[in-house]
C-alpha cells in the first residue's frame, strides 16, 4: 500500500498524530450514533444501580452493595459471602471468556464502545468540545501563548473536569458504602479512612487516566492491545482500509487508472489514538469505527461508493470474499463451547445454593466412652453456617443406629452470615449387636422452614 504524496497533506496530518496532544476531529455517522449510545447505556446502569433499593426480609437496603467489612455482596434479592467464591470466580471467568468470543469475532469491539477508558475519554472529550470549541479551535489555543480568555477556558475545563470526577469517585465508592449515608457525612468529610483514600484516589484516577492521558492508555499502557492479536483468526472482523479499492491514491483527483481514496486525512483527524488505519491493522486500533463514519462522509461528497474503510476480515482485505462459516473457525467454536459449560455451571451452582452449611468432626482423641448407665458415646463438634439474612435456628437430629440419640443441645441459634461451632454428645444403649465403626447420619434443619435441611455423614465407634 502507499503513503501519501501530498507533502502539505502530511504536514496537516501531523497535527493529529503523535506530536503531542491529539485532538481528534468531532464526526457524525452510526458508529459515532452507537457508541455515545453505549456511553448512556453504561453511564446509566453505573451512576442509577447505587440508588436503587431492595425490600428484604422485613427491612430497605441498597439493592447492589459491596459490604466488604460485613463480608456480604447484595445483589438484589441475592446475597452473597465469602464462601460462595465459587460464584464470583465463575462470573469472572464467564465475563474473561465472552471478552474472547467477542474479540475473536469482532476483534477489539469492547475496547471501541464499552471500555471505561474509551467511555469517559469520550465524555472528557465533549465537554473540552463544548467548553474549548472543535479540533483546529483547540490545536490553536494550545499553541497560543498564556492570556487570560486561554486561562479561563483551561480553568472552566479542568473545573468541570473535577467535578465529574469527583462524582464518579462518589458513585464506585457507593458500591462498597451505602451512598444514602456517605452522601450526608461528606460536607464535613467525617468519611472513614477507606472511603476518604478511595475517594481521593479514584477522583484523581478518572482525572487523569481520561482527561490527561487519554489515547496513551491505548497506546501505551493496556495490556489488551498487547495480547488480543493472539485471539485473532483470518475470519476475524476488524476496521479495514480496502486498500483493493483505495490505491493508488486519486490526491488530485486525476482521472484515470487511480482508487477511490483522495488522500484527505480525515480518517487521521477523527481518530481517537491518532492512527492512520491505511497502513493496516495496528495494535492501537480501538475498533470505535469513526473512521468509516468520516470516509463514508466524504465518499458521498465525491459520488463514490461508501465501504471504503470497513470492518473486514484478513481474508477480506487480501480480496477473499468467500464466506466463512461458524465450523472453518476453531477458536471461536471453542470460545462458544466454554461460554456454554461455563453458564451451565453458573446455573448449576447458584440453583444448588444452600443457605445452610455443615461441618461434623468427630472427636478423635477418645474413639468412645462407656458410662456408668451402660451407654456408649462419642463426642462430635458441629460447624453450622448460617448463609441467610437473618438470626436462625436449627433443630438436630441423628439417625443411623437403634436407639441413637443426641443427649443434649438438639436446638442451636446461628447469627446471620456466621459460623457457630457446637460441641455435642451422642449415645446409644450398650447392649447392641453392632461392632467397630458404624455409619451415622446427622440432620439439620430450619425451624423457620423445615425444606432448609442439610444431611451429613459421620461414624460412631462402638467397642
Amino acid at each position: 500500500m502507499s503513503t501519501p504524496i501530498n507533502k502539505v497533506r502530511e504536514a496537516k496530518l501531523a497535527l493529529y498524530r503523535k506530536k503531542g496532544k491529539i485532538h481528534a476531529k468531532a464526526t457524525t455517522g452510526k458508529f459515532n450514533t452507537l457508541r455515545w449510545a453505549m456511553v448512556w447505556f453504561t453511564q446509566i446502569i453505573f451512576y442509577g444501580t447505587c440508588w436503587l433499593t431492595v425490600d428484604a426480609k422485613g427491612a430497605t437496603r441498597q439493592a447492589v452493595l459491596m459490604d466488604i467489612a460485613h463480608e456480604k455482596f447484595y445483589l438484589f434479592g441475592l446475597v452473597l459471602w465469602p464462601q460462595d467464591a465459587l460464584l464470583m470466580a465463575l462470573a469472572l471467568i464467564l465475563a474473561a471468556t465472552a471478552l474472547f468470543f467477542v474479540t475473536a469475532v469482532a476483534g477489539r469491539l469492547f475496547c471501541g464502545f464499552a471500555c471505561p477508558q474509551t467511555v469517559y475519554t469520550s465524555i472528557f472529550a465533549w465537554i473540552e468540545r463544548r467548553v474549548e470549541g472543535d479540533h483546529l479551535e483547540r490545536v490553536k489555543l494550545d499553541q497560543s501563548p498564556m492570556s487570560a480568555r486561554k486561562l479561563a477556558l483551561k480553568a472552566t475545563k479542568h473545573g468541570l473536569w473535577f467535578i465529574f470526577a469527583a462524582w464518579t469517585a462518589i458513585t464506585f465508592v457507593g458500591y462498597f458504602t451505602p451512598i444514602r449515608e456517605m452522601l450526608p457525612a461528606l460536607p464535613d468529610w467525617s468519611v472513614g479512612p477507606w472511603e476518604g483514600f478511595w475517594l481521593i484516589f479514584y477522583c484523581a484516577f478518572t482525572y487523569v487516566q481520561a482527561g490527561l492521558a487519554r489515547e496513551a492508555v491505548c497506546q501505551h499502557m493496556c495490556p489488551y492491545s498487547r495480547f488480543q492479536g493472539v485471539m485473532f483468526d483470518p475470519a476475524t472482523r476488524n476496521v479495514s482500509y480496502d486498500a483493493l479499492r483505495g490505491e493508488v491514491r486519486n490526491t488530485r483527483r486525476q482521472l484515470g487508472n487511480t482508487g477511490d481514496c483522495i488522500d484527505c486525512g480525515i480518517c487521521v483527524q477523527v481518530c481517537p489514538t491518532g492512527i492512520d488505519i491505511r497502513d493496516g491493522l495496528q495494535y492501537q486500533c480501538i475498533n470505535c469505527g469513526l473512521c468509516i463514519d468520516a470516509c463514508d462522509q466524504v465518499m458521498t461528497k465525491i459520488g463514490a461508493q461508501t465501504g471504503l474503510i470497513r470492518f473486514m476480515s484478513g481474508r477480506e482485505v487480501a480480496g477473499d470474499t468467500q464466506p466463512q462459516n461458524l465450523f472453518g473457525r476453531p477458536r471461536v467454536l471453542i470460545y462458544l463451547s466454554l461460554l456454554l459449560v461455563l453458564s451451565l455451571m453458573a446455573a448449576w451452582a447458584l440453583a444448588d445454593r444452600s443457605l445452610l452449611l455443615v461441618d461434623v468432626l468427630r472427636d478423635r482423641g477418645a474413639l468412645h466412652r462407656e458410662t456408668a448407665e451402660g451407654t456408649i458415646e462419642n463426642a462430635y463438634t458441629l460447624k453450622l453456617m448460617n448463609l441467610d439474612e437473618l438470626e436462625r435456628s436449627f433443630m438436630i437430629e441423628v439417625t443411623g443406629l437403634p436407639g441413637i440419640q443426641i443427649v443434649d443441645n438438639q436446638e442451636v441459634a446461628v447469627d446471620a452470615g456466621s459460623i457457630r461451632p457446637l460441641s455435642l454428645t451422642v449415645a446409644m444403649p450398650g447392649e447392641t449387636a453392632s461392632t467397630g465403626i458404624q455409619p451415622i447420619h446427622f440432620r439439620i434443619s430450619a425451624k423457620h422452614d423445615p425444606a432448609l435441611s442439610v444431611v451429613e455423614k459421620s461414624s460412631f465407634v462402638l467397642p
